[in-house]
């Protein structure tokens, strides 16, 4: 739909401030959760599993969504997950007072990656919709630093309101912020994607043109060695090489290294986009922030003192962010606007298959062939996701690096 420059500045920006508030919810639960479970009699490995269930849920919830946008269009689905978000960011105060604590969590996270599900995939059809292509990579990077924030942002809230007022306090904040990004979203974002009733889809219709498949294994590439490599590994890295940030443990020295990248990952997410679009071509930016996530992991791979760390978490959250506005600014370039919501939705799960799947072949790894390995291994990743990106690309437009005009269909 062709909307005023104005009122499409005014749409962004209101799927930002919503997808921001309710991200809270997403963050709050990880500082309060490992120290509350022993005292609710909830066993680790159901704090680890309540932890992860968002992630599993939207596994199999992000297709669907994809195709629900394709049909309704975006503006029922985007209010209707955050509303699932908050009552799922509320749900935590009542498995706090409830005798069976570790059953409200899980239904909690259940809901909160069905309702993520929905709202990142209308986030960015919505901001596909309603972008021009030459500005289309600075909106996408926008929003998706609004997604990323989010998480950060409810990481500190959870931390810092358990600690000085309590636990209850600070999930109820959080669900007031989830309530308000409703609210947002159901004041001021219209219907952007359908106009008139489409014909009914199945869940399993996926978006299975080359573009959404070859952008989607990029996706895949960056979530296994950003999430699943980077962040499950980086504590045990510190503590098998000894080294402490401002006499801080393990633990506390990871979380200020992972904040860092999260950081770093945020503002280049925001470049990256506005790069593309300044360039006037997509993969070119996208190719260069790859080499500087693989060289991010080079460093990783033999850094032994803190400044060196730092530089590789930087570097890698920087790549991770750079890519991240180009990568889904080409998705919507290059998709029909009918398809773009099962688009996003095939990229949301190639992504979190990725970011899944890392854990599970790093962590065993690492005893049998070092962090060393591992982290070769992963600086590989970003640069098989650039072939892969470009040979793509050239079998959809015959181009190695179309322009953005040369992209729209």
């Amino acid at each position: 739909m062709s909307l005023p420059s104005a009122s499409s500045n005014r749409i962004v920006l209101a799927v930002v401030a919503s997808t921001f508030f309710v991200g809270f919810g997403g963050g709050v639960i990880f500082p309060i959760l490992p120290n509350l479970g022993e005292v609710l009699g909830i066993s680790a490995f159901m704090v680890g599993l309540i932890l992860s269930a968002n992630r599993f849920t939207r596994l199999v919830a992000n297709a669907p969504a994809g195709v629900l946008i394709d049909r309704i269009g975006t503006r029922k689905p985007f209010i209707a997950g955050l509303a699932i978000e908050a009552v799922a960011t509320f749900m935590y105060v009542v498995a706090i007072i409830s005798p069976l604590p570790e059953f409200w969590f899980l239904i909690a996270r259940i809901l909160w990656g069905i309702g993520s599900a929905l709202v990142f995939a209308t986030a960015y059809t919505i901001t596909a919709d309603v972008s021009e292509a030459d500005s289309r990579g600075t909106s996408m990077g926008i929003v998706r630093a609004g997604i990323t924030f989010g998480f950060p942002a409810g990481l500190v809230l959870g931390g810092v309101v358990s600690d000085l007022w309590g636990n209850v306090e600070a999930f109820v904040l959080a669900a007031a912020f989830a309530g308000l990004a409703s609210v947002i979203a159901y004041l001021i974002v219209p219907e952007t994607h359908v106009e008139d009733e489409q014909e009914s889809v199945k869940p399993w219709d996926l978006e299975t043109s080359v573009p959404a498949l070859t952008i989607g294994l990029v996706n895949f590439g960056l979530y296994f060695a950003y999430i699943g490599v980077l962040f499950s590994t980086l504590v045990l890295l510190l503590g098998e090489r000894g080294i402490t940030i401002f006499g801080l443990d393990a633990q506390g020295s990871s979380g200020m290294l992972m904040a860092i990248t999260v950081l770093s990952g945020s503002v280049f997410t925001l470049g990256g986009g506005a790069l593309s679009d300044s360039v006037g071509a997509r993969v070119p930016v996208m190719l260069a922030f790859l080499v500087t996530s693989c060289v991010g992991f080079a460093v990783l791979a033999f850094g032994s003192r803190f400044e060196v760390l730092v530089l590789a978490c930087l570097l890698i959250g920087a790549g991770q962010g750079g890519v991240g506005g180009p990568l889904t600014a080409l998705l919507a370039d290059l998709t029909p606007e009918e398809r773009i919501g099962r688009a996003m939705g095939t990229n949301n799960v190639l992504g979190d298959v990725g970011g899944g799947l890392g854990p599970l072949v790093s962590l065993p790894l690492i005893d049998v062939i070092g962090f060393e390995a591992i982290y070769a291994i992963s600086a590989i990743v970003p640069m098989l996701a650039g072939i892969v990106l470009v040979a793509g690309i050239y079998a959809h437009t015959g181009r190695l690096s179309p322009t953005i005009s040369e992209s729209i269909n």
